[in-house]
């Protein structure tokens, strides 16, 4: 389904207590309004970042390091919403960012691995396990 406003940006957020030094970035997502931010555990000087543009100034090593991380986590993201939207998902900003953050893909593989345990054991039923010791047990 398709939403009615995708926002994504990439800004320096003063802690408190801030008086001087490096700030971390983080990322924002919003959807139909709905924000959800996300630390991407990187710091970068107040002085040497574009606000308008969402990235560092400069040509330095670093500047262009920092560059492409954000390059590759915006493509990152615009793929997920992509795949949400193939699979006919509602996209939210809570979704969108779990996908990020790696949070959804962890919760599929532990199903995963229930899943294809479950299954080798059913497939031992009358070899090495009695039926009635595998009905003890909860298979998803």
């Amino acid at each position: 389904m398709l939403e009615e406003s995708f926002g994504l940006l990439f800004y320096l957020k003063k802690p408190k207590n801030y008086s001087k030094g490096l700030l971390p970035i983080y990322l924002r997502i919003t959807v139909d309004g709905i924000v959800k931010e996300l630390s991407l555990n990187r710091r970068w000087e107040k002085h040497r970042w574009n606000s308008n543009a969402s990235k560092p100034i400069g040509t330095k090593e670093d500047a262009r390091e920092l560059t492409m991380f954000l390059e590759a986590l915006q493509v990152k993201v615009y793929q997920v919403k992509r795949q949400i939207m193939e699979a006919g998902e509602q996209i939210t900003a809570s979704l969108v960012m779990d996908f990020v953050s790696g949070k959804q893909q962890r919760g599929k593989m532990l199903l995963k691995i229930f899943r294809d345990h479950n299954d080798r054991m059913k497939a031992l039923i009358g070899k090495d396990y009695a039926k009635e010791r595998i009905q003890g047990l909860k298979l998803l």
